[in-house]
């Protein structure tokens, strides 16, 4: 699944490179056969808006996307544990099946990165990949949802990722869900979450694990599925991390 990786660029916080590797991010799609033709060309035309803006307006969306909120967060983890403690024990198990497959990642990132679980996917044979796809589609369908929900393009990624899956999406009810949801992103939103922080940290609760930001984030994600991880076929292939 070739396209694996164009994607996990795509959904990388924009940089000069990747405008750069235009030409071949189009090319890596059309030679990507696992993909149907108009799924390609959603993906290329992707591509053409995102590496014709300026860059600094391109970063500055990508920030304002899925860096203020919890809602598209690009850590899966977020969505399955919220600030739970079983979060830091899903990381450990992930990286340690990353490391066994001599998948070596940067000090910056976390493993549950979409984008770096997509690098991963796209060293796998396509079954692998595909199995893993499925594996986090509650998430990924979420995701595009919410970004139709802002009539953003970005949600075309998400589209392409879960017609790999194979699998029917019903999206009726989530639609009806993420419709009526408090958008988290908001500068009102956004204060709110840092002065129950403040608290949180001042008062160094004993309630952590129950205190209202986590419960909230319960009640959003009442929908989502526990993540299931399976271990990476020995027999599937195994790169290091390349470029376009």
């Amino acid at each position: 699944m070739r396209s694996l990786k164009v994607i996990s660029a795509l959904l990388s916080y924009p940089e000069t490179e990747l405008f750069e590797a235009r030409q071949a991010l189009i090319d890596e799609v059309r030679s990507d056969t696992c993909l149907a033709g108009a799924q390609r060309d959603l993906l290329i035309e992707f591509i053409e808006q995102l590496c014709s803006q300026d860059l600094m307006d391109a970063q500055e969306n990508y920030v304002s996307l899925f860096d203020r909120g919890r809602s598209l967060s690009l850590l899966l983890f977020e969505h399955v544990h919220g600030e739970s403690r079983d979060r830091g024990q899903a990381m450990v198990d992930l990286m340690a099946i990353y490391e066994e497959q001599g998948f070596a990642i940067g000090v910056r990132e976390l493993p549950d990165y979409i984008p770096l679980y997509l690098e991963y996917l796209s060293m796998r044979s396509n079954s692998e990949a595909q199995q893993w796809l499925v594996d986090v589609s509650h998430i990924l369908v979420l995701l595009e949802t919410r970004l139709h929900q802002r009539e953003c393009n970005y949600a075309v990624l998400f589209e392409a990722l879960l017609s790999l899956t194979g699998l029917p999406v019903e999206r009726e009810e989530l639609q009806k869900k993420v419709a009526s949801e408090v958008r988290d992103d908001t500068p009102e939103a956004m204060d709110e979450v840092w002065e129950e922080e403040m608290v949180r940290f001042t008062e160094n609760s004993a309630q952590d694990c129950g205190d209202n930001a986590v419960a909230q984030r319960r009640r959003e994600l009442d929908q989502v599925q526990p993540l299931n991880i399976q271990p990476a076929s020995p027999s599937a292939p195994s790169e290091s991390a390349g470029s376009f």
